[in-house]
């Protein structure tokens, strides 16, 4: 499904999966009467069809009320309108809805935002992350060496990124707060709660936030993948459990994903939007956003699906907001002439299509100004399953990989990335969905040595700082004699790890 960056996919592809959510919505028909070419209604009346979500974007200097009666009069319903970057949300059961206000004067793009009715009725799996047991959890406890928290010595990727050497320096400012945009955040955790940012907190699954107490929470059915991103970050170092890349910086839940984990553009849009004027410094994006795994420009719905979560992500950074996405795990080369994607749409009936990546983006990964984080294992090498690309790929941070394919030198057992889970408990998951966050915390300690450090400065930190990573030549990851991948690029910048592994002891010192 969608989290992708999962845990394999969520995104996930390998290891546990990405959702696709979908939203409990209630939806009554409406009756819609189409526009002419100048937004006035039209004698034609649409028949209804099922309820649906659009974005409409309009154009700059538009007046967004004229522009809210002709969405009514083409049978639209506003959810919420943001109109300081052009967005109205949408819901309208008139099938010819998103053609028709297409035609209004000062509307420069209109999309549906799902093909599912509303509400959706998927139900797919939900990420079930591995477990140990008591006993195995106080053996590794025993292991600990001094200042470890008690699960620490199966942190492998503590050290590959240097964040153990960096916390004997710093543990990152209590005025950094980083977004965990996804699933949800149980901040009721004991590694969670003391760096809980409850004021950055909110649901936007609808598309309007939504601040009731715990609304951010998932629930017992949802998938686990927004906590175990957050601990990633920011678990605090308190003698409980794990470590966070940041265990001083303060951590906030933005949830975005349905109930069945669809991640819908109008929950993105959101999701950006509070985070930037909410006081959040960083952004974690593991995920992409649904149904389709790349939006094509060339498509009137997808292009506008596009142009809303770029206008939402570029406020959030000109708010001084560093937004960091994860590559997506199926090892796709993102630079390749055509790729097939067979997971879109994934909330009704996916099948294969032949796409352009270079005007069919994953979104918010693709988009300009975004860090995409591409996913190393236990051995410094691209994990199995991690997208690449030259000039895609920014900067690589563990998120694990089979053991069989790169395993952990002791007292680590397991290649994958062990972490948070809701009620208060620890498992593993893999994906560049955990590479995705490591980012987000060095980026976190990088703003807490530079606090006036602007989004550009912060990344151009991230990428100088970045331990260089030369292309494995070849990249057989299996050892069965074929290449798995090709590697493109020099030693200090290559399509596999971009500038290189993140790196959070120069973060705290440089």
């Amino acid at each position: 499904m969608t989290p992708r960056r999962t845990s394999l996919p969520l995104r996930t592809a390998a290891i546990p999966a990405a959702m696709a959510l979908t939203t409990a919505l209630a939806f009554l028909p409406t009756t819609a009467t189409a526009l002419g070419r100048d937004g006035h209604a039209a004698a034609a009346t649409a028949a209804d069809g099922p309820s649906l979500s659009y974005v409409v974007n309009t154009r700059p200097g538009q007046d967004p009320s004229r522009i809210r009666k002709a969405i009514a009069q083409a049978g639209g319903t506003v959810v919420v309108s943001y109109d300081r970057i052009g967005v109205i949300v949408v819901h309208s059961a008139n099938p010819d809805f998103a053609k028709s206000v297409r035609k209004v004067r000062g509307v420069a793009s209109a999309g549906n935002t799902r093909t599912a009715p509303l509400p959706a009725q998927s139900t797919d799996d939900i990420d079930t992350p591995k477990l140990l047991s008591e006993k195995e959890r106080q053996a590794v406890a025993a292991k600990a060496k001094a200042g470890q928290d008690p699960l620490e010595p199966l942190q492998w990727d503590l050290p590959a990124i240097k964040a153990d050497k960096a916390h004997e320096k710093s543990l990152g400012s209590r005025n950094v707060t980083v977004g965990v945009i996804d699933t949800g955040v149980d901040d009721t955790h004991p590694d969670l709660a003391p760096n809980f940012d409850r004021k950055a907190s909110v649901n936007c699954v609808t598309g309007k936030p939504d601040t009731a107490d715990g609304a951010w929470r998932p629930t017992a059915q949802e998938s686990p993948h927004g906590t175990h991103v957050a601990g990633e970050i920011a678990a605090a170092k308190n003698g409980i459990g794990v470590t966070g890349v940041a265990p001083g910086v303060k951590v906030s839940g933005i949830k975005v994903s349905t109930t069945a984990g669809f991640f819908y553009t109008e929950a993105v849009v959101c999701g950006f939007i509070w985070a930037a004027e909410h006081g959040v410094d960083v952004t974690n994006n593991s995920y992409y956003t649904d149904p389709w795994y790349f939006n094509c420009t060339t498509d009137p719905d997808q292009k506008a699906l596009v142009e809303a979560v770029r206008r939402a992500s570029s406020y959030a950074e000109r708010k001084g907001v560093v937004n960091v996405a994860a590559a997506g795990n199926e090892n796709y080369d993102l630079t390749s002439d055509t790729i097939t994607d067979p997971s879109s749409p994934n909330d009704t009936t996916p099948g294969d299509r032949e796409v352009d990546p270079s005007v069919c983006l994953d979104i918010p990964t693709q988009l300009p100004g975004v860090v995409t984080v591409a996913s190393t294992g236990a051995k410094n090498l691209k994990s199995s399953f991690s997208n690449y690309g030259l000039g895609i790929i920014d900067i690589a941070a563990p998120g694990g990989d089979s053991t069989i394919y790169q395993k952990p030198e002791p007292p680590a057992t397991s290649g994958l990335i062990y972490n948070t889970l809701p009620g208060g408990q620890y498992g593993y998951m893999a994906g560049t969905s955990m590479a995705s966050p490591h980012v987000a915390g060095v980026a976190a300690l990088v703003k807490s040595t530079h606090p006036h450090a602007s989004p550009w400065q912060v990344k151009a930190l991230l990428k100088a700082e970045a331990d260089d990573l030369a292309c494995p030549t070849p990249y057989d990851i299996d050892g069965d004699g074929t290449v798995d991948a090709v590697c493109e690029g020099g030693k200090r910048y290559n399509g596999f790890y971009g500038a290189g592994l993140a790196d959070a002891l120069d973060a705290v010192e440089k």
